[in-house]
């Protein structure tokens, strides 16, 4: 199964690793949590790492400097504890430096690279709607851990 931003295999996403459920490729995973927020603002306000989390998994994504960018200002704003408005005016002085950092390329013809994480969005995807802030919250940390290996 190909969207246009991952490629299953055998009911498994190539590069993040998160198995297929209900008929849903993890980028279609990812859509759901992005509807909820609209419903939370507690959950709206971890929106920076819902995403950060599921785009370091999907490396493909960006340019090699794009995903170096995405990598330290994940890592500076976790170990710091940087509150989201510092985040993101963070972000914005520092993606004026970095150049490009979508990947130009189509998407079937990205490199992609299979990683293993210790939880991905599926994840976060089959706990739910109501266990998504604590889901996005242990997904961080697991990521943050996962960088340290």
């Amino acid at each position: 199964m190909v969207d246009n931003n991952t490629i299953m295999e055998s009911g498994k996403c190539i590069e993040c690793g998160a198995n297929e459920i209900d008929g849903l490729s993890c980028y279609e995973m990812f859509q759901f949590p992005l509807v909820w927020e609209h419903n939370d603002p507690k959950l709206y306000d971890l929106h920076f790492w819902l995403v950060s989390c599921y785009m370091i998994q999907h490396p493909s994504n960006y340019t090699k400097d794009g995903y170096n960018h995405l990598i330290n200002l994940f890592t500076e704003a976790y170990d710091n504890n940087w509150d989201t408005g510092y985040i993101l005016r963070k972000n914005r002085e520092l993606v004026s430096k970095v150049g490009k950092i979508t990947n130009p390329l189509p998407n079937h013809k990205r490199k992609r690279i299979y990683r293993r994480w210790s939880m991905t969005i599926e994840d976060l995807y089959s706990g739910g709607e109501k266990n998504a802030i604590n889901n996005i919250n242990k997904w961080k940390e697991t990521i943050r851990k996962d960088f340290k290996k």
